[in-house]
């Protein structure tokens, strides 16, 4: 990633365009800007982003239809921008593979350290870590590549960082708030139910059943556990 990450704003209120693309500009990113969900995948085609801040509500083409489009062609983690009443979209937006997401009406320095949040956890680690084996699950910290057998799922920023705090704390119990805490860093105005969607996505990719889980065990009324 380059010392000055090129953020996408897609938002179609100009009024929360402007001034999330004035705070992300204050904080040193470059920024561009599409007012719709056509002008969007017109940009996306041609340039490929660091991070997209993404509203849920789009004319044109939505939020939740550039989410499966992006997701269908790489892992460019993006938050969504959503409404109070859109919860169900939200966990859409979310199994779609969303990294993050942000509610209106909100603080733009808190979106500035969401986005900041979800970069770093997009860099690949320090090269000294060291690869993780267990069974035929391989988890390499520093190109962030995960292997199942001789399968390579294609898992987003944060799903690679929950599988990871799993797999770095095997058969440890953790709830949800204490993962939102460990692996979003920022808990306020995060629903717990986020971390059940991003399980669930991570079980569809490393399970060989998700319906029946082996690695990823829930563990009825406190969390989930992992099994190496």
């Amino acid at each position: 990633m380059t010392s000055n990450p090129t953020i996408l704003v897609v938002e179609d209120e100009p009024s929360i365009r402007e001034v999330v693309s004035l705070y992300l500009a204050r904080a040193g990113y470059s920024v561009r800007e599409a007012s719709d969900g056509r002008a969007a995948l017109d940009y996306l085609s041609a340039e490929t982003p660091d991070l997209v801040v993404l509203d849920l509500a789009l004319p044109e083409v939505d939020g939740l239809e550039i989410t499966r489009w992006l997701r269908d062609r790489g892992d460019a983690p993006i938050i969504m921008l959503t409404a109070r009443r859109e919860e169900s979209e939200r966990v859409l937006g979310l199994e779609a593979g969303a990294d993050d997401y942000v509610v209106k009406p909100f603080s733009p320095p808190e979106l500035v350290s969401r986005v900041r949040a979800v970069l770093r956890r997009a860099q690949p680690h320090d090269s000294a870590v060291e690869e993780l084996t267990l069974g035929d699950l391989r988890i390499d910290p520093r190109t962030r590549l995960v292997r199942v057998g001789d399968q390579e799922p294609d898992l987003t920023a944060r799903e690679f960082d929950l599988l990871l705090m799993f797999a770095r704390h095997p058969r440890q119990v953790f709830s949800r708030d204490q993962l939102l805490d460990h692996v979003w860093g920022v808990t306020e105005h995060i629903d717990p139910s986020t971390v059940t969607v991003h399980v669930r996505r991570l079980r569809e990719k490393i399970e060989a059943d998700p319906s029946a889980p082996s690695r990823i065990v829930t563990v009825w009324g406190v969390g989930y556990r992992f099994e190496p």
